[in-house]
């Protein structure tokens, strides 16, 4: 089944490419690789999920903001190759949470991405990561994340 049948499956859609808001684009491809742009997490009402990890969010609400992410790394896939069939594997994901000093349970959350990766492109999907926290992200957003695919010929 290919990836595309997968989210057809899974009843999942993914949202468009939004508007980068720095001086940055949302992927770049060379080499044969897709670099993708950090994304936050944002509902199809455009709200983002704000808050760091045990303050105002608890791990769980975490996990669903980078499921978040997920989604939108997926939509920049496919806008930046025409189908997610292109994707060989996803390489590298890179995941930060907004998170008090001490909070140890990044992986976690960061799994919310990369779960949502397996799922929709199997092993392919499963990539080398880090998973950090940051004392804050941009607009207090709760996640963001970036990643590097390889292009399928």
């Amino acid at each position: 089944m290919t990836a595309e049948q997968r989210l057809k499956e899974l009843g999942i859609t993914l949202p468009a490419p939004t508007t980068p808001i720095g001086n940055y684009v949302p992927w770049r491809i060379g080499g044969g690789l897709l670099f993708l742009s950090g994304v936050g997490p944002q509902h199809v009402d455009a709200a983002f999920p704000t808050g760091q990890v045990t303050r105002e969010l608890s791990v769980e609400q975490a996990y669903q903001a980078a499921r978040l992410c997920g989604l939108a790394l997926l939509g920049n896939m496919r806008a930046a190759l025409g189908s997610l069939d292109r994707v060989a594997a996803v390489l590298k994901v890179f995941g930060m949470v907004n998170a008090p000093a001490g909070f140890t349970e990044q992986p976690k959350v960061i799994n919310g991405c990369t779960d949502l990766f397996v799922e929709v492109l199997g092993e392919a999907g499963r990539p080398a990561r880090s998973a950090v926290g940051m004392g804050s992200l941009p607009g207090n957003i709760a996640t963001e994340i970036e990643a590097i695919v390889l292009i399928r010929d």
